[in-house]
């Protein structure tokens, strides 16, 4: 049993029970959130919705925190032109308790 649920207008993949990252989401660690469900597929039942389903996946927020960083570094060729910059991603850990 799987479903399909949207966080920050972004699709992901779950199922009960399994551990996700997404971006970060306005909640602190320990609170309980609900998202919505665009398909959902159980043994041979198959749903899609038109975008949404009378479902719901309730979540509970593991952890919030920041992704290593990465160097974003651009040039030209034979102009002195550099920049050099660094990234960290935040991010949600979630674990996804059910789905109904």
């Amino acid at each position: 049993m799987y479903a399909v649920i949207e966080i920050n207008g972004k699709q992901y993949k779950v199922a009960e029970g399994s551990v996700i990252y997404s971006e970060l989401v306005g909640a602190n660690v320990g609170d309980s959130l609900n998202f919505k469900v665009l398909s959902f597929y159980d043994d041979s039942k198959f749903s899609v919705g038109a975008p949404y389903l009378d479902m719901s996946a309730s979540a509970k927020v593991l952890k919030n925190g920041k992704a290593r960083k990465i160097t974003v570094f651009k040039y030209k060729p034979k102009k002195n032109y550099k920049r050099k910059r660094g990234h960290r991603q935040n991010y949600s850990k979630l674990e996804i308790v059910s789905i109904k």
